[in-house]
């Protein structure tokens, strides 16, 4: 694979859903207890200091940046040019390159860690994604994987089997929804050894997730699993919810981490 470094004009600016992408990932790296979760990504790749890790679909860079506070050489890799572009802006002493999780540009046994957050449910050949990994690893190299799946998300709300049915046709226009109950098997498909699953559920009792729930009832009703009117009703349920302080998600995510061989 190359390993070419060459960048997008940085006077690439994000358009509309990119800066509100960015806004909201900046939100979510600030609720309490998501610099543990990161720093615990981090102790399991249990790298030293001065050695290689990448981290795929590294968005605005502040993994990169945390790593590289750390003492790893660390690379971001992210498909969204616009992605890179803010990262290199927000974090001009780090590396970051344009590349997919399918087709990373680095070199066989270049990197001694791994890691991928919210990455692999966007990847429609995810066992493709877990070969790359491997080859890009070099032997004693450690991976972590994140991700939520799709149908597990827990919402209340005051029509269960409406919520069902939208979580459902939400996760129904997903890549890979389900890929994250099949971390461990796809590790152990490519020959990981020492591999662990944990799960942390993260809960929202306030409107932060509003945008998010909103979305999935459009989603489901622009693909006909529900009416225009239903999913007005549902809307209104969350917003409602969200305005008196009774709002209840539920995400739990998986974290698995293995040894390549």
């Amino acid at each position: 694979m190359s390993n070419d470094t060459s960048t997008q004009p940085e006077t690439t600016q994000p358009d509309d859903a990119t800066e509100s992408l960015i806004r909201m990932l900046d939100v979510v790296d600030n609720l309490p207890g998501a610099a543990e979760l990161r720093s615990h990504t981090y102790d399991l790749l249990a790298l030293a200091p001065g050695q290689a890790v990448v981290d795929v679909g590294c968005g605005a860079g502040r993994v990169v940046a945390e790593l590289g506070d750390r003492g790893m050489r660390a690379v971001g890799i992210d498909p969204d040019p616009q992605m890179i572009a803010v990262a290199r802006r927000r974090w001009s002493e780090r590396e970051f390159r344009l590349g997919t999780a399918g087709e990373l540009p680095l070199d066989d046994g270049s990197m001694a860690g791994y890691r991928a957050d919210k990455v692999f449910h966007a990847v429609p050949d995810p066992a493709g994604a877990m070969a790359e990994a491997r080859r890009v690893l070099a032997p004693g190299g450690r991976i972590v994987l994140i991700g939520q799946d799709w149908d597990t998300f827990v919402i209340d709300s005051d029509d269960t089997e409406l919520t069902r049915t939208i979580v459902h046709a939400r996760a129904g226009s997903v890549p890979s929804p389900l890929v994250a109950r099949r971390y461990r098997n796809l590790l152990l498909d490519n020959g990981f050894a020492d591999v662990t699953i944990d799960v942390r559920t993260v809960v929202f009792t306030d409107g932060l997730m509003l945008p998010m729930l909103t979305g999935f009832a459009e989603s489901a009703c622009a693909v006909g699993a529900i009416d225009r009117g239903q999913a007005d009703t549902w809307i209104a349920d969350q917003t409602r919810r969200a305005e008196v302080g009774r709002l209840f998600v539920a995400i739990p995510l998986f974290l698995a981490a293995a040894t390549r061989p």
